[in-house]
């Protein structure tokens, strides 16, 4: 638009000049080396009009020239780059469901025209695992890695095939890696959780908790779950470690909200039974009773080697005349007549307790209980209920 007003500007000034100058056109002498051009003004005027027209002329020609070969370049990159998506989203359905030798074949075969090459290379990473093929999975996931901005989502596909895999000590590792980088990612939590509980590490997901419940990983109650499960595990290595002494220190030092804990005291129990320390497991289950009646520890009782057993059988005695239809009292006080080849006895409170309540461990005690004092044929008919409750 510049060019042409100047073109008029330039022919309005010579139409101008011309009528000033009528008749008047004067002289122009051009000398270059032994040539000479001689014109009139008016002649040099529209000499020098007709060639900017000619250049601009020119220019425009060759602006359409690269115009048209940019638009049929850019037709057959956008086409390529069409068909590439298409492709793309075919293998993403054919992963989902679960044809891995197509979804590769498609999300490949275009990938290097797909303005997100990262997407192409995931996917076809995902169904080489599908495949088995780690050889292939790992390539792809190497050619993800170059593009740019794919540390976090290439990072995240190789820890969650390695969970997959059960692979936990390398998905420990690049998870680690990326919590230094991204504290806040809740996949990188939520996988860190997994691999916490798989790999035993339960101090690491006891500091972890309180981020997973503010990223909302994981609820209030499955923190509680979480919080007992792991200061369950601890015990058990603290155990291994320290033995008896170390395993009670460590006890005394919990905050008393988990040493009220019924189930946390079960797991306590039994590491000191399985470290020879009935007595203090005696005394710890006791206690534990007479605050919660209706626990669940009485089980653990039986599996005392306990010097004498009498001050457990006058508890449990004790704790069913508050009480005579605790089953759990009654399985645990039976066992010990058991121990004592007291058949009758034991007889006696094994159908009490499965009055009660049905448990398998007590139909199969009742039926030893009863071939004992000869009674075949009861104890015949109770191993069927026995296998009855075992097959249902």
């Amino acid at each position: 638009m510049f060019r042409i007003i100047f073109l008029f500007v330039v022919l309005g000034a010579g139409l101008f000049a011309g009528t000033q100058f009528s008749g008047q056109q004067g002289y122009v002498l051009i000398s270059i080396a032994d040539k000479t051009i001689e014109m009139s003004v008016t002649t040099l005027v529209i000499f020098v009009i007709a060639a900017l027209a000619a250049l601009f002329a020119l220019e425009f020609l060759i602006k359409k020239a690269l115009y048209a070969s940019s638009a049929t370049w850019n037709y057959f990159s956008v086409r390529k780059m069409r068909r590439s998506r298409r492709y793309t989203n075919e293998g993403i359905v054919k992963l989902l469901e679960g044809d891995f030798q197509q979804a590769e074949k498609k999300v490949t075969r275009w990938a290097n025209h797909h303005d997100m090459p990262l997407l192409c290379y995931l996917v076809a990473s995902e169904a080489a695992q599908g495949l088995g093929d780690k050889e292939k999975r790992d390539r792809y996931l190497e050619l993800a890695s170059q593009q740019e901005n794919a540390q976090l989502a290439v990072e995240l596909t190789r820890a969650k095939q390695q969970v997959r895999e059960a692979d936990f000590n390398s998905a420990f590792d690049t998870l680690s890696t990326l919590k230094s980088s991204y504290p806040n990612n809740t996949i990188v939590l939520n996988l860190l959780k997994t691999v916490y509980m798989e790999l035993k590490l339960w101090q690491p997901l006891l500091d972890a908790l309180p981020n997973l419940v503010k990223a909302k990983v994981v609820s209030k109650q499955e923190q509680v779950e979480l919080t007992l499960r792991a200061q369950c595990g601890l015990l058990a290595d603290v155990a291994e470690q320290k033995g008896s002494e170390g395993l009670i220190s460590h006890w005394n030092g919990l905050p008393r909200k988990l040493k009220n804990d019924s189930h946390l005291v079960e797991c306590f129990a039994k590491q000191l039974i399985a470290r020879k320390a009935d007595s203090e497991a005696f005394t710890l289950v006791k206690e534990n009773i007479k605050k919660h009646p209706n626990s669940e520890l009485y089980a653990l009782l039986p599996e005392m080697n306990l010097a004498d057993s009498h001050p457990a059988i006058v508890f449990l005695e004790d704790a069913l005349r508050k009480d005579g239809n605790n089953a759990a009292a009654h399985s645990a006080l039976a066992q010990f007549h058991l121990r004592d080849e007291k058949w009758t006895e034991a007889q006696q409170h094994f159908e009490k307790a499965l009055s009660v309540r049905s448990d398998v461990s007590d139909y199969a005690y009742l039926a030893d209980a009863l071939e004992k004092q000869n009674l075949t044929k009861a104890a015949h008919e109770v191993s069927r209920k026995a296998l009855t409750l075992v097959q249902a």
